[in-house]
């Protein structure tokens, strides 16, 4: 306002110093003019304002600055502030937390660590007794297993290893040399009855029939009704010419299986016991024997 109010008198003020010099002066005279038409003091004042005018907006600005300091620090003051009062309402809250943890019985922190560790010992150790125990059992079941896999193989070899001792009592003619295998197969199996009586057998080809009828008599303690332990018997008691025992046995010995009927009568150890009029005690049922297996054939 002050520049505008100062233009408007500067030229209202140059008009009129024109138009009052330019009636004085000739135009010559205007020619030849070499200074200032106007007087200083006005110049002085037009300065003077401008100045002043200056200072003005510098105030002004230094004004407006000092505020927006004045604005920045009431912000930065309450900034402080609130954080003051959030930290210290903090510190308030964990007091108030801490003697609600004495009130209850905690003491100290260093009771609730020692609290939350033995609680993780405890369930760390039943973990680890959990699986120590699954870990037994698997143990114990991979032993059972490996027990049952070495008893199948030395079973399996066993089998084997007596099958091929059978093989070889089959090729041997010798009866010396059977008697051998045969006790190879005993050493395997004590409990082995037609180890027993095929052994007997043998022993009565070397005509040793007292040793015949106590290897029967072993595989009867073994298998009660085994049927070619009573017929060995009857070719040892045969051989020692004990008649009426031989015929028992050899009832007992059908009684349990056909398949000695056509033996009887063909085998060389009972030609004296078919021969003997003992034997007709045992022909019916030899004969009864003989017909029901041919039905059956």
């Amino acid at each position: 306002m002050r520049i505008l109010l100062i233009s408007i008198i500067l030229s209202g003020f140059s008009a009129y110093t024109f138009s009052s010099d330019s009636e004085l002066l000739s135009e010559d005279q205007m020619s030849n003019l070499t200074a200032p038409i106007y007087s200083p003091l006005i110049e002085r004042y037009v300065l003077d304002e401008l100045k002043q005018l200056r200072i003005d907006q510098a105030n002004s600005r230094q004004e407006i600055i000092q505020q927006i300091v004045d604005r920045e620090k009431a912000s930065v003051d309450r900034g402080v502030e609130y954080a003051t009062s959030a930290i210290t309402y903090f510190f308030y809250l964990i007091a108030a937390a801490t003697s609600l943890l004495v009130l209850v019985g905690w003491s100290s922190l260093r009771e609730i660590k020692e609290g939350a560790r033995n609680f993780a010992d405890k369930e760390i150790s039943k973990v680890v007794q959990k699986y120590e125990k699954r870990l037994l059992s698997i143990e114990d079941e991979l032993e059972e297993k490996r027990t049952q896999i070495r008893e199948n193989r030395e079973e399996i070899e066993m089998t084997q290893e007596i099958q091929s001792l059978w093989l070889r009592a089959q090729q041997d003619s010798s009866p010396a040399n059977k008697i051998t295998v045969y006790d190879e197969l005993l050493k395997l199996r004590a409990d082995d009855c037609e180890a027993l009586t095929y052994k007997a057998d043998a022993v009565l080809e070397l005509n040793e029939p007292q040793w015949a009828i106590n290897l029967c008599q072993q595989a009867l303690k073994i298998d009660a009704d085994n049927s070619h332990a009573f017929y060995q018997l009857a070719c040892a008691y045969t051989v020692m010419e004990q008649f009426e025992e031989a015929v028992h046995c050899l009832a007992e010995a059908l009684k349990r299986s056909d398949s000695y009927v056509d033996e009887i009568k063909l085998d060389p150890a009972l030609t004296a016991l078919v021969n003997n009029e003992v034997f007709d005690q045992l022909t019916n049922l030899v004969d009864t024997r003989s017909l029901s297996l041919r039905a059956d054939q």
